[in-house]
């Protein structure tokens, strides 16, 4: 089978399945992308968008808005020639030599410090945490400082430490976001979820 076709029947399972879902035209793409990267349904239950998540975002890409993430994991995973055609970029710093010196230099983590460095470039665009609650909980406090101004926050950090807790401290963040409940996440998750809006920018390009 063409992996077009595969993706068909996934997406004919993942409708028949998930049934009646009560999810919009506009959140349903999203999660089912969600669901077919990870065969887990229980994102129908705990996904939580803000109500102006989805157009935020499929804004920003139209714009030509950075997209920055917390992973080279979730950086891998966008599809960054379609961003690049918009204009923009996707964006991660945690991989930067200067990042780990000065992480070692200050006993800080480099999450919490690659969310500083993207200060600028996350201006107006999306910011994706896939991994580390500290690099969302440094984005939060940054939001709430009126230094960081990202259109979207997309929030799916994994984990047994903060990781629940930070997601819900983003849903009082006083920004758009698309996040989850609990445990679950991950970067696989994040760049579905960028992927989802990439495509749904397209559709109107």
């Amino acid at each position: 089978m063409k992996p077009e076709d595969i993706e068909r029947m996934s997406f004919d399972i993942i409708e028949k399945e998930a049934g009646d879902h009560g999810f919009s035209k506009k959140t349903w793409p999203i999660v089912r992308r969600m669901i077919h990267t990870s065969a887990d349904f229980d994102y129908i239950e705990s996904v939580r968008f803000h109500p102006e998540a989805v157009d935020a975002g499929v804004a920003a890409i139209r714009a030509g808005k950075n997209i920055v993430t917390d992973t080279t994991m979730a950086l891998s995973g966008v599809r960054k020639k379609a961003v690049e055609d918009f204009g923009g970029r996707v964006i991660c710093y945690m991989a930067d030599p200067h990042i780990g010196k000065k992480a070692g230099e200050t006993g800080s983590t480099r999450a919490r410090l690659a969310v500083d460095a993207a200060v600028s470039d996350m201006d107006g665009g999306l910011y994706v945490v896939g991994n580390a609650p500290t690099a969302l909980l440094r984005l939060i406090e940054l939001i709430r400082e009126g230094r960081a101004k990202p259109a979207l926050v997309i929030g799916f950090p994994v984990g047994f430490v903060n990781a629940a807790e930070s997601k819900a401290e983003l849903l009082h963040a006083g920004v758009p976001y698309i996040t989850n409940e609990g445990r679950k996440g991950g970067s696989n998750i994040a760049a579905s979820v960028v992927n989802a809006l990439i495509i749904m920018a397209g559709a109107g390009h």
